[in-house]
């Protein structure tokens, strides 16, 4: 189930995404949306960090168990 809602996700076109976009911009409004914005974009940060130290670590590890 949830590999078809990422799919869908990912395979949205234009339109699709335009629809979204004026959605959230009615929802939050204009002058919520670059602090929204700045949020999800701190969030990505802070999720690729703990990302890249995951993989650090498992490589650490694997490479002390040689």
């Amino acid at each position: 189930m949830a590999l078809a809602s990422i799919y869908l996700i990912f395979n949205m076109g234009a339109p699709e995404l335009v629809l979204v976009g004026l959605a959230i911009l009615l929802f939050f409004g204009g002058k919520k949306l670059p602090e929204l914005m700045k949020g999800l974009g701190k969030g990505m940060k802070e999720f690729k960090d703990a990302q890249k130290d995951v993989q650090e670590q498992i490589t650490k590890g694997l490479e002390d168990d040689k």
